[in-house]
């Protein structure tokens, strides 16, 4: 499937998100599902398919509030266990093998980045298009865009005295194929990043979170040794500049709703019905 009709099927995915989150009560039909997005239920059923590999059915299993509460029960007691190997998969693992972050020194980030040069490329992911940026050391910034105008924008917002170049790197290529799952291409995914040392902490302890599972706030701050800072690490999970490898989307409410997302939640929602949806396949 080629990238323009990723994002077709992307935003006919959200579009049936919002619409299952708005009726849910009243359980859509397969047919009701597909009339909301103009198309035959078949058609439906098969694009559905092609995009997450399930029915609309199973996928919106993983979407809703009941089984996030569940996932939050069953796996309390493991989540951030040092012990991974006993039960979990390498894929799911992921995230605590491959990625490494390394955060930036005062004197590379000065004074606006005016000591860093970035490279940048777009990608046009399965939920939207992206903008993807690096350092000579490892991806800087990874963000959902609208346009590529304003994904600019953003990244020079970030570091507005950097000397910006689009061009994609080894980095970029790297960070596309761990989204696509191409495992046997990756050695490892390095990430240099902006942020203090308590920002740091907590994106490094969201790569802990494996593929397929949930943590809380709570958790979170329980795991780096802050058990009441949940509302701070809150927002240093908000200003993540790296999406998808940095797992923010995983951080979800202790009473099982979702929280909230930079990207909106209509995406969050998506990639987590996805992710688990990978895990039950």
């Amino acid at each position: 499937m080629n990238a323009e009709q990723h994002d077709i099927n992307y935003k006919r995915i959200a579009r049936v998100i919002n619409y299952i989150n708005q009726h849910h009560q009243q359980q859509p039909t397969l047919e009701e599902l597909a009339a909301y997005v103009n198309l035959s239920p078949y058609h439906f059923q098969r694009m559905f398919k092609e995009w997450v590999g399930l029915s609309p059915k199973q996928f919106l299993r993983y979407v809703t509030l009941n089984y996030a509460k569940y996932l939050l029960k069953e796996e309390a007691l493991t989540l951030f266990d040092t012990s991974y190997e006993s039960g979990f998969s390498s894929t799911s693992r992921l995230h605590d093998l491959f990625i490494k972050i390394e955060g930036m020194t005062p004197a590379e980030y000065k004074n606006g980045g005016q000591n860093l040069k970035i490279h940048y490329s777009f990608f046009e992911s399965q939920f939207g298009l992206m903008l993807i940026a690096s350092t000579h050391k490892g991806v800087c910034f990874m963000h959902f865009i609208t346009t590529k105008t304003k994904g600019l924008a953003l990244l020079k917002q970030h570091f507005p005295k950097a000397q910006i170049v689009e061009q994609e790197t080894g980095f970029h290529c790297e960070a596309r194929a761990i989204y696509t799952q191409q495992w046997s291409e990756i050695a490892a995914i390095k990430l240099h990043l902006k942020g203090t040392s308590f920002q740091l902490k907590v994106w490094e302890s969201l790569l802990k979170i494996p593929q397929g599972e949930l943590a809380t706030y709570r958790d979170i701050a329980d795991e780096i040794g802050r058990p009441k800072a949940s509302r701070a690490i809150g927002t240093a999970i908000g200003k993540n500049p790296v999406a998808l490898l940095i797992p923010c989307h995983r951080v979800i409410q202790t009473s099982g709703k979702l929280g909230g997302y930079m990207w909106g939640l209509t995406r969050k929602q998506a990639l987590l019905g996805w992710e688990l949806s990978k895990k039950h396949e």
